[in-house]
């Protein structure tokens, strides 16, 4: 019997992500304070939020693995989130424009069988155009991203913010490394390109 997959996100995008590997999964929503810590590096930052998420989100079930990821910008060495609002959103591409933005995504797959918990994290560089106001507006009012972190969604118009992308797996830029996950199931014994997946 296959070993039951559950995605802590609410994240409609990781969701997708995950459904690329064509493998059965639940999602579970975490509730917990992502506020960043005292001098908290993003490193540190999003590993332990994917943590506490599949953490949080494992407490519903009895058995399985849970899949916790979070992801931060760093722009100038300051870390932004998710802008929610259009003011916030053209601050940060304002500052982005002409600017290499390194994004940090945190990766957890908790064992609820076991307790085991293996955490990691993926950067991924964006190099950015230089952007006028006009271009940041029109992209703004266009895609509305105010839910993702940056200010842009690249698997859409986004794209065309950027002059380069620099990183491992195009999937951690959306917010879910799926090279590094594969890495971790099948240390778990749960294998993506099996018929069972695990025993």
């Amino acid at each position: 019997m296959s070993a039951q997959l559950i995605l802590a996100s609410s994240s409609p995008f990781r969701k997708q992500l995950l459904e690329k590997l064509n493998i059965p999964f639940e999602t579970c929503s975490p509730n917990i304070d992502e506020s960043a810590h005292l001098n908290e590096s993003p490193e540190a930052l999003v590993m332990r939020l994917a943590q506490e998420k599949a953490i949080a989100a494992a407490s519903a079930y009895s058995q399985g693995l849970v899949i916790g990821s979070d992801q931060v910008a760093v722009i100038n060495k300051r870390i932004v989130g998710k802008p929610l609002t259009h003011e916030n959103a053209v601050k940060q591409l304002t500052q982005a424009s002409n600017q290499i933005i390194t994004f940090y995504t945190g990766l957890t797959v908790h064992n609820i069988n076991t307790g085991h918990n293996d955490t990691r994290f993926e950067t991924f560089n964006v190099h950015f155009r230089a952007l006028t106001q006009a271009q940041i507006e029109y992209y703004l009012h266009t895609e509305r991203p105010y839910f993702c972190a940056g200010s842009f969604k690249c698997e859409g118009l986004g794209i065309a913010l950027f002059t380069q992308l620099e990183g491992k797996d195009p999937n951690t830029l959306i917010g879910l490394p799926l090279i590094t996950l594969i890495d971790m199931l099948e240390l778990q014994n749960y294998h993506v390109l099996a018929s069972n997946s695990a025993s």
